[in-house]
């Protein structure tokens, strides 16, 4: 479950993705540890380029591109300022050092690399890697064939040390076989490392993954706190004291978003130093000058500080978000300066950095590019908790009368939906084009009022968080012209099962788009590639507990089921498989409710590929348009 800027069960905030083609796009974004520089990688629809730009005006500074048929990722900043990068070219990876005048390669990755980091000293890089690797990194990636005997040989990600004076000839790992390493950080002695770990499948395991120190002599590996909750980012004090890392109820690997915890290094129990916030930290980094978070907080972004204990400060608030190589936002080594990729659903995306209480935006590239929809905050209380979503109107909406409404779901469930930029062809800009108002709700479970908020589902799938959505169209409904007689509903992944969910619950809406739903948790627990991700959200396994897993399955309630429905899963999917689809659309078949099933071939999570996600876009409007729109 990967993220662009928001996330799906998984993850994507958004169950289709944008084709921004034309538009200039930041990628990686790292900030140099004086504060003075950022480094991005910078395209507009071809061939990325590294781009350093002044953080002071923003002009261009130097570009590198030592490999014009590479995709280049991973960028990060040594101490004394030079640049670390990886450079792909199919399926070798080129670690790559770039001084102020040449670049040269450290060392070829056979197989995929992530997350170079330079040592304290200038000395040594460290490096993820997946020697020989049969798939992608990450769940949402399409999987590899399921044939041959299953479940024997799992692809491992591990921690690789590289001296930057003499380029190696070969690739060692440091970590241990059998331990895959998510996310990792140097002591500041730069004698070891604090990590994200778990044994096994990488894929499954994160949710009971553990935070470790490895050696960086040996790669011994020594536990320092096995946390109840999931967690991420990682980052040692600048004493070597204490590690910080965010955690909380998450779905997944990369939807980042909870409090913050701290730890001695030398092991001990997490003491939660957020508790209580009625925000959601994305992001977490331990600088010379102290703690640095991003949050969301209702339908806001903010950079901030945070002195344990205390609340967050903010220096930087705006309904938008944020996108960094490192997080949400990046940091200069004393805390002073934050850089990040902002945007929001009006304004596309552009680089914004400086003093954290003087932000400002420092690249122009993207100004000219259209507005095609208004975007308004939408709160409403339901059930005792304060809920928000967004609602995205036609700028040229026609006066007079009422318009189609399609409520979109967000994966997760713990993510949320946060401002994007609306481009011609994402499927919220297709919806808008063809005139409906879109609604994105934020529903409890969703990151942005605090974690209470968030394992406010937990149990409850399809629950509170449904009538949440429902209050939330009745809220809509006060304050914009919308047609409470024609109103779809879409989403992906955890999306696509509240849109199956849905259908058995309400018959309120007219026509539904489900991408890679779960419609029968228990075949679902049997079937899936990371059947972890479940225990901390029902408790037990199914096989422990399997009448909590029926009572939130469609299936079971198939009968009640009679809004039309359009379905799409990639044929590859480990998150969600197909059968999960195929399932629903052969129990809305038998009950004769007009329904039509996707397969993309060879395609992952929630049908990502650029030619089959405009093939998804297409078949979506053509069904609420048929289904909703048409509507009496």
């Amino acid at each position: 479950m990967r993220h662009t800027l928001a996330t799906a069960l998984l993850l994507a905030a958004t169950a289709f993705p944008a084709n921004a083609q034309g538009l200039r796009q930041y990628g990686a974004l790292a900030i140099a540890p004086t504060g003075d520089r950022v480094a991005a990688i910078e395209s507009a629809g071809g061939h990325g380029v590294v781009t350093l730009r002044s953080v002071a005006d923003g002009r261009v500074l130097r570009t590198i591109d030592p490999c014009p048929t590479c995709s280049y990722a991973g960028l990060t900043f040594a101490p004394n300022g030079d640049l670390v990068f990886l450079a792909r070219d199919g399926a070798t990876v080129r670690l790559t050092y770039a001084d102020a005048r040449t670049t040269r390669t450290i060392a070829t990755i056979p197989g995929i690399a992530q997350t170079p980091r330079v040592s304290p000293d200038g000395k040594r890089i460290a490096l993820l890697v997946t020697l020989g690797a049969a798939k992608e990194a990450g769940a949402t990636q399409a999987g590899v064939r399921m044939i041959g005997e299953i479940g024997e040989k799992n692809d491992e990600q591990r921690l690789a040390v590289f001296d930057i004076a003499t380029p190696a000839t070969s690739v060692t790992p440091l970590s241990p076989a059998g331990r895959y390493v998510y996310e990792y950080d140097w002591t500041p002695d730069g004698r070891g490392f604090v990590a994200t770990t778990a044994l096994g499948n990488g894929d499954d395991n994160w949710w009971v993954a553990t935070l470790d120190a490895i050696d960086a002599a040996t790669g011994a590996v020594r536990s320092i706190a096995k946390p109840t909750t999931q967690l991420n980012q990682p980052r040692v004090s600048p004493d070597g004291r204490t590690v910080a890392y965010v955690g909380g109820l998450m779905s997944d690997f990369g939807s980042i978003g909870g409090d913050v915890f701290t730890v001695p290094i030398a092991g001990g129990t997490p003491t939660n130093v957020t508790a209580g916030a009625k925000s959601t930290v994305t992001t977490v980094d331990w600088t010379a000058g102290g703690l640095r978070t991003v949050t969301l907080a209702g339908d806001r972004l903010q950079f901030g500080t945070l002195t344990p204990g205390q609340p967050v400060v903010p220096g930087f608030a705006k309904p938008a978000s944020a996108a960094a190589g490192d997080g949400r936002a990046v940091f200069s080594a004393d805390g002073r300066v934050v850089a990040a990729v902002v945007q929001d659903y009006e304004h596309a995306p552009a680089i914004y950095a400086g003093p954290i209480a003087g932000v400002r935006q420092i690249t122009h590239d993207n100004d000219a590019a259209p507005a095609l929809a208004t975007a308004r905050s939408i709160s409403w209380k339901n059930e005792g908790y304060d809920v928000q979503g967004w609602l995205l109107s036609p700028r040229d909406a026609p006066a007079g009368g009422k318009a189609p409404m399609i409520t979109m779901v967000h994966g997760g469930p713990s993510s949320a939906s946060v401002p994007g930029y609306v481009a011609p062809h994402s499927m919220n800009g297709e919806l808008v084009k063809a005139g409906y108002y879109v609604f994105l709700p934020n529903a409890r479970g969703s990151f942005g009022q605090g974690e209470a908020f968030t394992v406010a589902n937990r149990r409850d799938f399809g629950g509170g968080d449904l009538r949440d959505i429902l209050a939330g169209i009745d809220a809509v409904e006060r304050v914009a012209p919308v047609d409470g007689n024609r109103l779809g509903l879409g989403g992906c992944s955890y999306g696509g099962f509240m849109t199956m969910w849905a259908n058995t619950q309400t018959n309120r809406f007219k026509g539904i788009v489900a991408g890679a739903g779960l419609s029968n948790w228990v075949s679902y627990y049997g079937t899936n590639g990371i059947d972890q991700w479940l225990l901390p959200f029902f408790g037990k396994s199914m096989y422990d507990d399997i009448k909590a897993y029926e009572a939130v399955s469609a299936v079971y309630q198939a009968k009640k089921a009679k809004t039309p429905t359009f379905i799409y899963v990639g044929e590859r999917d480990i998150e969600v498989p197909p059968t999960q689809s195929i399932e629903w659309w052969h129990a809305l078949k038998d009950q004769g409710v007009p329904v039509s099933l996707v397969i993309y071939p060879d395609a992952g999570h929630c049908v990502t590929g650029p030619e089959q996600s405009a093939d998804v876009r297409k078949r979506a409007i053509a069904w609420f348009d048929k289904y909703v729109k048409a509507a009496k």
